[in-house]
């Protein structure tokens, strides 16, 4: 993928994921497998970043939602930009975005932004600033080329990389930044966990991470209109019953994978299932009319 692509051309990318940090200000507790909405922290951030090549974990082995590379940093321990040299190793896209386990609000379209924000300004990264206007260079896409220059030039120190800080690899690399407070949100301490559990419940947001908790629980990929199924439960607990509701939207589902199962097929079977309790409703309230004597009632004698 070249920078003169057409404008909403998906840019291919390699992921890294660094997620080997002591989580000192938690105490050490395992941060990337902290829960947010039901879901681990990590496999959070593997959701976002699902549109990858090729996505490389830097960290000991654990069970998560999909299939990834896993390599560790020598030693173990060595710091992150050790870690994100390691996990550059295995990456072969001209493009890779960098980011730590703990991001709860990241979403592809974010990381769509950071590519295209790269590829429109010719930098050699493209990074996160948070509420207060901090880098945040763990939320960021680079060129691959760029990261292995320099990578290769600290390297040459007499230490190595072990133990560098990111500023010292960032410090020589071009940069653009995108301003997002919420998606560059992440959880380092006990408080923000709190903050991030009690925001995804809000009013705005508890649906759509509902439903994408239980899609990454049952192994779905598969984009539906909410508001129709919605708008079908409504329906069937208003002219049918209230248990109609979620039985209806249940045999939507069980229809729509006996036939094609895609967005289309559940389109149709809820359509199909609205007008059924639509046919309902107006039996009910004609039945309602004729037992109160009303219009179409049957003559008295």
């Amino acid at each position: 993928m070249t920078d003169n692509a057409a404008p909403g051309t998906p840019v291919p990318y390699d992921a890294v994921v660094l997620a080997g940090g002591a989580a000192r200000r938690l105490g050490g507790a395992d941060k990337p497998g902290l829960r947010v909405g039901g879901r681990a922290l990590i496999d959070r951030v593997l959701t976002a970043c699902a549109g990858a090549g090729t996505t490389v974990v830097v960290a000991d082995r654990r069970p998560i939602a999909r299939p990834v590379r896993w390599v560790r940093e020598e030693p173990p321990g060595a710091g992150p930009v050790a870690a994100l040299e390691a996990g550059l190793r295995l990456t072969t896209a001209e493009y890779a975005v960098v980011l730590s386990a703990d991001l709860p609000f990241l979403r592809p379209d974010t990381l769509h932004r950071l590519l295209t924000a790269l590829g429109d300004t010719g930098a050699d990264g493209a990074l996160l600033t948070d509420a207060d206007g901090r880098d945040q260079p763990l939320v960021a896409a680079y060129r691959t080329a760029a990261l292995r220059r320099e990578l290769t030039v600290l390297g040459a120190g007499p230490d190595g990389l072990t133990g560098l800080p990111l500023r010292r690899l960032t410090g020589a690399l071009r940069l653009t930044r995108v301003p997002d407070p919420l998606a560059s949100f992440d959880c380092d301490t006990w408080d923000d966990l709190v903050n991030a559990r009690a925001r995804i419940r809000e009013h705005g947001h508890v649906l759509d991470e509902w439903i994408s908790a239980v899609k990454d629980e049952l192994g779905i990929d598969l984009d539906v209109d909410t508001g129709v199924l919605l708008d079908l439960a409504r329906d069937a607990a208003h002219g049918v019953a209230r248990p109609a509701a979620p039985l209806t939207t249940f045999l939507v589902g069980y229809a729509a994978a006996q036939g094609k199962g895609g967005p289309e097929a559940v389109a149709e079977a809820a359509r199909k299932a609205a007008a059924l309790a639509l046919r309902w409703e107006e039996e009910n309230s004609g039945n309602s009319a004729e037992n109160s004597g009303g219009p179409g009632a049957p003559d008295a004698g």
